[in-house]
């Protein structure tokens, strides 16, 4: 198993090979070479590698490393959301129900996965209205003075508060749903007919009406098919689609025959990965976050020879029986696989194609409404935020191709001026982002969008002349919502419903939003540091501890007393605790 890493020692690529030097060396001195390998090489600089007792414990190694490193030249199940399962915490003393989508190894039971939520959430209402199981995540004492809204409410025994229930009372509310939730209704109801008749017979009328309305639920849904039980015929189909740079996954899952759900993952610039390498590593990754297995796996084509065993292998491995992999060719399961390919293809079009071509409408709209020679498909606009000069946020938010861009927004905290002084702000903040791109050799953008009025777009307009930079700018103030082009002395006015106009208030809106909202974490940041530091007893030295043990001031705010008193020790602990939350109310 071998790992690809660039200067930083950011791992780039995560593979594995039976023999590692013939696969390094597949890398160099080859002309066919894919535009993505050539683009993953060019960053590289050092190769790492571990050795492992058998090509599955470097499959398992492999997706584990992809998970937790996210390698930018690996197909990335980035959609990692999973079925919903209800999880009993039976390793607790108390146990909860509880809805989940993540498995793991903790001691306690799962039940599902489910189809949906719909049923997910339905079984978690009985489990509260009939089983009264608790949901809540305190820790049980039996303490507390009163207990909440769902013992009230006869959704919970009430474990919290002595002398509601007892141990044997709730472990039998327990066991009970367990089997309810296990399917057994069989054993289920029997004992659900004596608890009844036991409290008809001590005159508990309510505990026996509680029964009675259960064992009708129990006896309406019968024997369920909603809970997932592994093999029995049953199937994943996996379908791809790809033009070279993005690719769409399609599965359809057969239960007992039936198509019951069908899920759609989306990869943006994937580049031109193999059909084969793209289901075989989605596949994989697919089952790292979906335990529940079928017998077999269906793909739309033939994986590599390897590959296809040793992903037969590591599927048989965790679902404990074995699983077969194929690519029909022929008959109803091939039909089926045909339908996953066509569903491949219309998620892909909806995804990518539509958007793509309302991007270009969009970008000779915007091209032609300000009067340019080109369209804009990427568009950097700026705002600035501060209050009363204080505390100076500026925000630089992407609109490229169509949508937002968020992953590469960037804010910047002004340095250089004291007080109110929005039009040195900007400058500020336009010329340290595009003396970044500029020294980077980073992409322009096609507009350069400033939140105000002209005064604004001046400040941005010397700032940019001082990089001897020619980048096309506008400026687009609130109130009048009139666009100001450089050296024109009456604005622009544009239809409120005209798309440009539209492109452009949502990014100078976007910017607001941003600005503001930096400015705000840095301005409770600062009050509350200054709050902290003001405690008596509370100095840089605690101040700094306590961050780094709570991460952030709010951190600090929101710990109990008694994780302060750990930290700084009883009486501080108490002290400071009361100090952040003079002004909270109680009942």
């Amino acid at each position: 198993m071998y790992r690809f890493q660039d200067a930083g020692g950011k791992v780039l690529y995560v593979g594995k090979a039976r023999d590692l030097r013939r696969r390094v060396l597949s890398y160099f001195g080859r002309s066919d070479l894919s535009e993505r390998t050539r683009a993953m090489l060019g960053r590289a600089r050092r190769l790492d590698y571990t050795v492992t007792a058998s090509e599955v414990e470097a499959f398992i190694l492999e997706n584990t490393l992809i998970k937790r490193h996210r390698p930018r030249f690996n197909v990335l199940l980035r959609d990692d959301k999973t079925y919903p399962y209800i999880k009993l915490t039976t390793g607790e003393e108390w146990p909860r129900v509880l809805f989940t989508r993540k498995v793991r190894s903790d001691g306690h039971t799962y039940f599902g996965p489910f189809m949906g939520q719909r049923m997910a959430r339905r079984l978690m209402d009985l489990a509260r209205t009939h089983f009264q199981v608790r949901t809540c995540h305190i820790e049980i004492d039996g303490k507390l003075p009163r207990p909440c809204l769902y013992y009230h409410m006869k959704a919970c025994l009430g474990p919290c508060v002595d002398g509601l229930t007892d141990a044997d009372a709730y472990t039998g509310a327990v066991d009970e749903l367990k089997l309810f939730l296990g399917g057994r209704h069989r054993e289920l109801l029997p004992r659900l007919e004596t608890s009844m008749w036991a409290a008809s017979e001590s005159e508990n009328f309510e505990l026996a009406s509680r029964y009675r309305d259960l064992i009708a639920v129990v006896r309406r849904l019968g024997e369920p098919q909603d809970v997932e039980q592994p093999g029995r015929g049953d199937a994943d189909v996996f379908a791809a689609f790809t033009d070279g740079e993005h690719a769409s996954v399609c599965v359809l899952p057969y239960r007992t025959g039936k198509l019951v759900d069908k899920r759609e993952f989306h990869f943006e610039g994937v580049g031109d990965v193999g059909m084969a390498e793209l289901l075989t590593s989605f596949t994989a990754q697919y089952y790292e976050a979906n335990p529940a297995i079928p017998r077999t796996v269906e793909t739309s084509v033939d994986l590599d020879e390897d590959d296809r065993e040793l992903l037969r292998s590591w599927l048989a491995h965790r679902r404990e029986s074995a699983v077969e992999v194929a690519a029909p060719k022929r008959g109803p399961r091939a039909r089926r696989v045909e339908l996953a390919r066509d569903n491949a293809k219309a998620a892909f079009d909806l995804r990518f194609r539509a958007p793509r071509s309302r991007a270009q409408h969009l970008a000779r709209r915007i091209g032609e409404a300000l009067g340019l020679d080109r369209p804009v498909q990427h568009i950097e606009c700026f705002d600035i935020s501060h209050t009363g000069g204080k505390d100076t946020t500026a925000s630089c938010v992407v609109w490229r191709r169509g949508r937002m861009d968020k992953r590469s927004y960037r804010s910047f905290r002004i340095r250089s001026v004291d007080g109110v002084d929005d039009f040195a702000s900007m400058s500020e903040a336009v010329t340290r982002r595009y003396r970044r791109l500029r020294d980077e050799g980073a992409e322009m953008p096609d507009l350069v969008l400033i939140d105000g009025g002209v005064g604004q777009l001046n400040a941005a307009m010397a700032a940019i002349d001082s990089l001897d930079l020619e980048l096309s700018m506008a400026g687009l103030a609130k109130r009048e919502e009139k666009i100001w082009l450089p050296g024109a002395s009456e604005p622009l006015c544009l239809e409120p419903s005209d798309p440009a106009h539209l492109v452009l208030r949502q990014a100078r809106d976007e910017a607001h939003r941003f600005a503001v909202n930096r400015h705000r974490k840095r301005r409770s940041k600062r009050t509350l540091a200054t709050e902290l530091i003001n405690v008596p007893g509370i100095g840089p030295g605690r101040a700094k501890a306590l961050l780094t043990r709570f991460g952030s001031v709010r951190g600090v705010q929101q710990a109990t007393v008694e994780e302060l008193q750990r930290a700084i020790g009883p009486r501080l602990g108490r002290h400071l605790w009361r100090h952040l939350h003079a002004g909270d109310t109680t009942d």
